[in-house]
């Protein structure tokens, strides 16, 4: 006598979710490749010409060029400068709250939506009904999102960082609204 177990489909789904989020906390935690360039190197600044160096900096005869007085940042490391910031800045911190809401939310529309008799359509419905299944899922999400945050904010690419955030809250939304829109299921009327 052979019984089904539960469990069984609920580990199909979360196995892959855990497996990458691992992969990508192991890869946070390697230590970065070194590379020659790691720091903005500038070019060497021309020599002062002798019309420059009698005009004097800032000066608009030659060419209208202004040139940034000795001893200021150039353009380029002021901008490297106001890229870099701390990974639990202000700003992280809003977009990691506004996707832990999102998954929050589409987590009590989901299961709103299968007390009214709809179809879950990306999921199973038996691992949506087996709500410590579906809220791991859930948070395993939340924490994937702030993982690869912070492998694009390790590797400098501080836009990407941002708007994984705002995508993944985006997307959570948008689909915890749809099911709340949702109409509930008809009974099926059998003959």
């Amino acid at each position: 006598m052979t019984t089904s177990l539960p469990w069984r489909p609920v580990l199909r789904h979360l196995a892959p979710t855990f497996g990458l989020a691992a992969i990508l906390v192991c890869a946070s935690l390697a230590p970065s490749p070194s590379r020659a360039n790691d720091a903005p190197a500038l070019p060497d600044a021309p020599a002062a010409s002798a019309a420059t160096a009698r005009c004097g900096p800032g000066s608009t005869r030659l060419g209208g060029k202004v040139e940034p007085a000795e001893g200021a940042p150039s353009p380029a490391l002021e901008r490297h400068a106001l890229a870099e910031h701390p990974f639990w800045d202000r700003q992280n911190v809003a977009l990691f709250a506004s996707v832990g809401t999102s998954r929050a939310l589409d987590y009590s529309s989901t299961l709103n939506m299968r007390r009214r008799g709809v179809e879950e359509i990306l999921l199973t419905n038996d691992t949506v009904d087996n709500h410590p299944a579906f809220l791991a899922i859930e948070a395993g999400a939340t924490a994937l999102s702030i993982g690869a945050s912070y492998l694009f904010h390790r590797y400098h690419h501080h836009r990407l960082e941002r708007w994984t955030s705002i995508v993944h809250a985006s997307l959570a939304t948008s689909g915890a609204l749809r099911n709340y829109a949702l109409e509930p299921a008809r009974p099926s009327t059998a003959p």
